[in-house]
């Protein structure tokens, strides 16, 4: 495959100033930025397709150059970094690994750490997944049922080259950053070893896209991180709402009695006791959806508490899996979204999903659909009957859209299931090919030079990143509070109306894209973390030629 010669200015970074913020909603007025027809710099549209589950090194670690300026990949990762270690602090000499297609056998014992009982073919390092699954291996789950949970042997499965999923919790992430140091993923984990393995990038159907004769130009953000430890129902919330929800009913009523849904940490601040590499201090921890309830003898006071909605629950309004973790509706007119402003200012946009016209119809007829990556559907001005509820549409109509040149000014894209990328349950590379055919799709289409196109994951799936991420002591400066941001993500801006690509190594998160939207239409922010982040006017200039 021969690389797209690009050109690209070299562009410093920037940073937001280190500052501590509590992540609660902010004034609705105040607004400072002056309303135009346009989103962001020259673009009348912009398109946010929101993938699933990756890291950025993950995905794009072994990226390179673009031009004249190196994507920060694995490359530029120090040992102090990279190298994990137990819940002493003492380095693993092996990786551990339960995903069925890794361990020994079948693969060869080659390396043994006796202090931890380890034999497995993996030392201490990251690795090439696609070395030992490839993406037409047959080892992704049915789709009507859920697979094994460490994964689906080879010639068992469907084609696809999927792994087993990997655990991605609000208080496992934070316990696996480790204050920055990125080195205890591996043992917050019940992946193991499999959270140091990485995809090769140039395989990729997007890089290799991206890359090809007449595709468009782009910009790679190579310091986006996600908003909020965790993962994908949290994230999504930050995504629309920039905060964390409450849960109004932390203790619900059983046939056999109330449960609360508060988790319970140990010293170390970590909730669980089945993973392979982690003894907890006390028999007394407790994953649950919640945060630690506070005052109690148990909350670690080093760590948020309250009634934080930061595990997966389930949304009060159909489409929805209901049961005991079911977050009440989210009052609106208190804790309003992006989605929320655009109506009030009639203001045109949608959110798309995948699948969503189906499993209105019929729950069963999409088995992979993700009631919990729907967040809007959490809020009250979104019920089922309201205003709102007609801006939630399938992603059908946006592609028809796109074709059309009818877009709105503002479009969230969620992917079905098997087209999200989602270790576990989805093939990287076919969803991968699903992102290439809507861009493709969007570049092509009338709109094509008015529209930017923001390509992120909500999360991180578990995986290992060598950046740190903004937070008290972090050799990354930016906004955080005590919700996030959480590890590095991938992050793309494209357009056909791009005149070059590059890196930019501006500092962003997650609600950077709701900080582009407001400071753009002349909408006041949703937190104070929105109102303080970068937003992505300096990567639009860089790949509109405006920074050289």
């Amino acid at each position: 495959m021969r690389r797209r010669t690009v050109l690209l200015p070299l562009l410093a970074a920037t940073a937001a100033g280190g500052l501590a913020l509590t992540g609660t909603p902010a004034a609705s007025a105040g607004v400072h930025h002056d309303r135009g027809p346009t989103v962001v710099g020259p673009y009348k549209h912009l398109v946010v397709i929101y993938e699933e589950n990756h890291s950025f090194d993950n995905l794009y670690g072994s990226w390179g150059r673009v031009g004249r300026d190196r994507v920060d990949g694995l490359g530029s990762a120090s040992p102090q970094h990279t190298i994990q270690v137990d819940q002493n602090g003492t380095p693993y000499r092996c990786l551990k690994q339960v995903d069925v297609n890794l361990t020994s056998p079948p693969l060869p014992a080659t390396c043994t750490d006796t202090a931890h009982a380890i034999t497995s073919f993996f030392r201490n390092r990251p690795f090439t997944i696609d070395d030992f699954i490839q993406p037409q291996d047959t080892t992704c789950p049915d789709p009507s049922k859920f697979g094994p949970a460490n994964g689906v042997p080879k010639g068992q499965g469907l084609p696809g080259g999927c792994t087993r999923d990997i655990v991605h919790r609000f208080y496992q992430e934070k316990y696996q950053i480790n204050g920055g140091k990125q080195n205890r993923y591996v043992t917050g984990s019940d992946a193991v070893g499999l959270v140091m393995g990485h995809y090769d990038t140039w395989d990729l159907p997007i890089y290799q896209y991206l890359h090809s004769g007449g595709a468009p130009n782009y910009v790679i953000a190579d310091h986006f991180f996600q908003a909020a430890n965790g993962g994908s129902f949290l994230n999504h919330q930050w995504l629309v709402a920039a905060r964390s929800p409450i849960d109004t009913m932390p203790v619900v009523q059983t046939p056999t009695g109330p449960l609360d849904q508060h988790s319970i940490l140990d010293a170390n601040g970590f909730p669980n006791a089945s993973y392979p590499l982690y003894k907890p201090t006390t028999t007394n921890v407790k994953d649950a959806p919640l945060t630690q309830a506070c005052g109690l003898p148990t909350t670690n006071p080093k760590l948020v508490c309250g009634d934080y909605a930061v595990n997966t629950m389930q949304p009060a309004y159909a489409p929805t899996a209901g049961g005991t973790s079911t977050l009440p509706a989210i009052d609106s007119s208190k804790y309003p979204t992006i989605g929320d402003r655009l109506m009030a200012r009639n203001i045109s946009w949608n959110w798309y999903s995948g699948g969503w016209d189906a499993v209105l119809k019929d729950p069963k007829s999409a088995p992979l659909f993700q009631f919990h990556h729907q967040p809007l559907n959490y809020f009250t001005s979104f019920a089922p009957g309201t205003v709102g509820r007609t801006h939630l549409k399938d992603e059908t109509q946006f592609i028809a859209a796109a074709k059309n040149g009818t877009l709105p000014t503002v479009s969230f894209v969620k992917p079905y299931g098997a087209e999200n990328e989602h270790p576990g349950y989805a093939s990287e590379h076919e969803g991968s090919d699903h992102l290439v055919d809507l861009i493709k799709t969007i570049t092509s289409g009338p709109q094509a030079k008015d529209t930017l196109v923001v390509v992120t994951y909500d999360e991180f799936g578990g995986q290992w990143d060598h950046v740190s991420p903004p937070g008290k002591g972090s050799s990354t400066r930016g906004v955080y509070d005590r919700f996030g941001p959480g590890t590095r993500i991938p992050a793309l801006l494209v357009s056909a109306r791009m005149t070059r690509s590059g890196v930019d190594h501006t500092v962003y998160d997650t609600t950077s894209i709701l900080a582009t939207i407001e400071h753009g239409l002349g909408l006041a922010p949703l937190s104070t973390r929105d109102a303080r982040v970068n937003d992505l006017r300096r990567a639009v200039s860089l790949g509109d030629g405006r920074h050289r």
